[in-house]
């Protein structure tokens, strides 16, 4: 079984900026997409980035395009996605993925591994 511990969640200003961690435990793949996902209160848990562990690719989401970065770093197994120029509506728990042999961009139906969830607040 996989563990994924996200971190970095907190409260943070519009416009300002956050940097999520994702350490991921236990087995290990070779071919391991990872990724994040966020889900605002009464709202389907939507897709944000991805990165393939392998070829290096990336895919966002169009809300989140051009203001987050997702990166890796495979010796430590961890993901990492920061977080620019936030907005209110980037408001969500924000929950950590894991999947195998899926290309990207990822759904969540195709989710292996999930994380607990960190909290993002935007506001003034």
């Amino acid at each position: 079984q996989v563990q994924l511990v996200e971190s970095g969640g907190g409260l943070v200003q519009p416009g300002g900026s956050l940097r999520l961690s994702c350490a991921a435990s236990g087995r290990t793949f070779s071919s391991v997409a990872m990724g994040w996902f966020r889900q605002a209160p009464g709202k389907e848990r939507e897709f944000a980035a991805a990165i393939s562990w392998g070829g290096g690719t990336t895919s966002y989401a169009d809300p989140v395009k051009g203001r987050f970065t997702i990166s890796r770093d495979n010796a430590k197994s961890t993901v990492y996605l920061q977080m620019n120029s936030l907005k209110p509506e980037d408001t969500a728990v924000y929950y950590c993925a894991a999947a195998i042999g899926v290309q990207l961009p990822l759904s969540a139906g195709r989710v292996a591994y999930w994380g607990q969830g960190t909290q993002v607040t935007v506001s003034s």
